[in-house]
């Protein structure tokens, strides 16, 4: 990567220019969050159950007295032997956000598919404290779009992301938000694929520094590790996410 060299006045000169753009963004994306947060709301009609370290919880219960849920939709299938490692590495830049969330009337949630058994000796594998749950035997990850069926498999499609693409794997990432208001829940609003960037503290530093993500191209993600797997973890390691099913 070649740079040009400049005197601290052009430098200055060219910083000053792109901050223009840069307040251009800011403004643009404050803009964006308002339309969804202005979107209009679904009536969850369903009451689904969770499997959590305190015994079942409905969906309700998920709110821990709060008025508002946020859900982060984490890759680790009932067949799975580990979470996926792209997950993870959203995962790592949750710790310490729920306090601070719950101070602006926010529960903040991990759900997985998989049996809470296998999510609990993740959890102590990685060292994680994030509050974690089983979505195991609902439909809850199927009617957010995150978890797909023989059926979707089969027929080599899926509906992912608002759209139906090609089959990949049984399990994909999401983030989704709720809103209780007394005894109604609603769905307000669902991300997926590149809309889940921002919630990766990682990646918005990586944006900044001169190399950027650095990534390559053709398997964006092939570098990521566990972050407890980094040292001994071959070149030729698998870079799917779905290669995690055992």
């Amino acid at each position: 990567m070649q740079h040009t060299i400049v005197s601290d006045d052009e430098w200055l000169k060219a910083r000053t220019e792109l901050l223009v753009k840069e307040k251009e963004f800011t403004k643009l994306r404050d803009a964006i969050t308002a339309q969804i947060r202005a979107l209009p709301w679904r009536t969850v009609e369903k009451a689904y159950a969770f499997d959590t370290a305190t015994g079942k919880q409905t969906l309700a219960g998920l709110f821990g007295g709060k008025s508002q849920l946020a859900v982060y939709h984490f890759m680790l299938g009932p067949e799975w032997d580990q979470g996926c490692k792209s997950c993870s590495f959203w995962a790592d830049g949750f710790q310490g956000i729920p306090i601070h969330l719950a101070h602006r009337d926010v529960s903040f949630i991990v759900v997985s598919h998989a049996p809470l058994v296998h999510i609990e000796q993740f959890r102590k594998r990685m060292g994680w404290n994030i509050p974690w749950v089983s979505s195991f035997g609902s439909d809850f990850n199927f009617d957010f779009g995150v978890s797909f069926t023989e059926k979707d498999e089969r027929a080599g499609r899926a509906f992912y992301n608002y759209t139906t693409s090609p089959y990949l794997v049984d399990e994909s990432p999401g983030a989704s938000f709720f809103y209780r208001q007394e005894q109604e829940i609603f769905h307000t609003y669902s991300t997926y694929g590149r809309g889940l960037d921002l919630l990766n503290c990682a990646y918005n530093w990586l944006d900044l520094v001169p190399k950027g993500r650095d990534e390559n191209p053709e398997n964006t993600m092939d570098w990521v590790r566990h972050h407890d797997r980094y040292e001994d973890v071959p070149k030729t390691a698998p870079s799917c996410c779905g290669s995690e099913k055992t």
